[in-house]
């Protein structure tokens, strides 16, 4: 997976100083972004959110003097809190009988390259702002839980990649603005909200999704 990922950020890196060699509405930058992630099972329920990160490489492509395909290339982490009756693998490896809740906290990563549209409003000086909506395409590069129940701790940590789904997708819907330093670079800063939409757990009996608000933060070069 350390192979698949150094690959995938060569190549992006590639095609980013091809593309803006071939024309000059490509551009490329790096990202860093903290994110409030929660947990949402359909039996149970979330039990608070927890703080992740996100960084790594991002472009966007000017089709249009107001329009722009976005994409990127990050490592994001996806935390967050739940309980839920009958937690598997916990339940079934206690030789569990009796129904009981789990306080579980998932711990994601996944290397992320979205797909969005960029719309964005002329200067107004050097400021520009912009809107944003597209799909999240995530694939997991490691996953970690902590479990207790009745108030005993039972993991902490552990690897629930066995457990949990290799694919998730997600809506993105964000705006914020875009502000030119020189003629070259600019900062970014600006919001999103990722509405998971599907599982993320192997779990038949309940199905849980994870879901979370960045902040935004990038500078383009």
């Amino acid at each position: 997976m350390k192979r698949l990922t150094t690959i995938l950020i060569l190549s992006f890196l590639s095609f980013g100083v091809w593309a803006q060699n071939a024309h000059n509405d490509f551009r490329l930058g790096l990202t860093a972004t903290p994110t409030i992630g929660w947990v949402k099972p359909e039996l149970g329920k979330g039990d608070g959110s927890g703080l992740g990160f996100s960084y790594g490489i991002m472009g966007d492509f000017n089709f249009a003097s107001n329009y722009s395909f976005a994409t990127a290339l990050t490592i994001t982490t996806i935390n967050g809190k739940s309980i839920e009756p009958n937690a598997l693998p916990y339940h079934q490896e206690a030789n569990g009988s009796e129904s009981k809740d789990y306080s579980l906290k998932y711990k994601m990563h996944y290397l992320q390259i979205p797909l969005t549209i960029k719309l964005k409003t002329d200067k107004i000086a050097d400021l520009r702002w912009y809107g944003q909506f597209g799909l999240s395409n995530d694939f997991k590069i490691g996953a970690k839980q902590d479990a207790s129940v009745d108030g005993k701790e039972i993991a902490n940590g552990r690897n629930a990649s066995d457990w949990t789904r290799f694919y998730r997708a997600g809506l993105i819907i964000g705006g914020g603005a875009e502000y030119d330093i020189n003629e070259k670079t600019s900062i970014m800063a600006g919001l999103s909200f990722n509405n998971g939409f599907t599982k993320i757990t192997t779990n038949s009996g309940n199905n849980v999704r994870n879901h979370y608000i960045a902040l935004n933060l990038g500078v383009f070069f």
